[in-house]
């Protein structure tokens, strides 16, 4: 049995509150959603947004995934849009334990630490959830 929409809500908000890396909040009214999940990653230069559209009657969460990311290609940022993992860290070197210089890892970053709690959220809820790319 599925969640009734408020329920739904509810839920996707309350993710943004707990330890997660993101936050959850309603939508404005420029961003034709109804919720937004934004994740903001400074060392890496990441910004990432997820625009969900309720549709109760199909009981599907209709997703819009949005990255800005420095471009390999030339200076300046690099948007795109639909599912794709992005995954950044950073590491430094250190004397070890043994005395031998090792690699320690500084600052990780997966992008799916923002979007599996999201899917897990609303496929637990009876719902299904639909990526768009173009119609919005």
């Amino acid at each position: 049995m599925a969640l009734p929409v408020l329920e739904l809500r509810q839920a996707l908000l309350d993710l943004g509150w707990t330890d997660a890396p993101f936050r959850v909040r309603g939508a404005l009214p420029a961003e034709k959603a109804d919720l937004v999940a934004e994740c903001r990653v400074p060392e890496a230069s990441i910004r990432l947004r997820t625009r969900m559209r309720f549709d109760p009657h199909k009981r599907e969460v209709r997703v819009l995934e949005e990255r800005w990311e420095p471009s390999r290609e030339h200076a300046g940022t690099e948007y795109s849009r639909g599912p794709a993992v992005s995954v950044s860290k950073q590491w430094r070197y250190e004397k070890g334990p043994d005395g031998r210089r090792r690699k320690v890892e500084t600052f990780r970053f997966d992008s799916r630490d923002m979007r599996n709690p999201l899917v897990d959220a609303v496929l637990g809820a009876g719902w299904t959830w639909r990526g768009v790319l173009l119609r919005w």
